[in-house]
């Protein structure tokens, strides 16, 4: 079941010419992830604290299919998959709404939990697990 999280573009969003940066699209997606975390009951606070783990993005990417403006309205859909018992898949899909919406661009994060001191892969904590079994 995909996560929504609706936002509007500013104005720090864009560049020169006027459209989101690219990198900014990825920060965009983050939001989102964060933002399905605390809906799922997941304290960000403690989710980003060092316990013993982390779990860093490994590997990104995204195709950018239609400009967005400041002031457009988008929406995320994000929906999370597990990929191993340490690893998991972001994909997100932004729309720009409107009276019709129309996909803006796609993404995708996959992120693998590791020990916060000796880089090995460790399980992924509970919680997340329990958020992945629900997507």
């Amino acid at each position: 079941m995909a996560f929504s999280y609706a936002r509007t573009i500013h104005f720090p969003d864009t560049d020169a010419a006027g459209v989101v940066f690219f990198a900014r699209y990825l920060s965009i997606c983050h939001e989102a992830y964060e933002e399905a975390l605390a809906a799922a009951g997941i304290p960000l606070a403690t989710f980003f604290a060092d316990h013993g783990v982390v779990i860093p993005i490994a590997k990104s990417e995204a195709s950018y299919l239609r400009p967005l403006l400041c002031g457009d309205k988008i929406r995320v859909d994000l929906t999370a998959t597990r990929l191993t018992e340490n690893s998991f898949a972001l994909d997100y899909v932004l729309w720009k709404t409107g009276t019709a919406d129309k996909r803006a661009a796609v993404a995708r994060t996959e992120h693998v939990c590791i020990s916060s001191t000796t880089r090995e892969r460790q399980p992924l904590p509970p919680a997340i697990s329990a958020w992945l079994e629900t997507q």
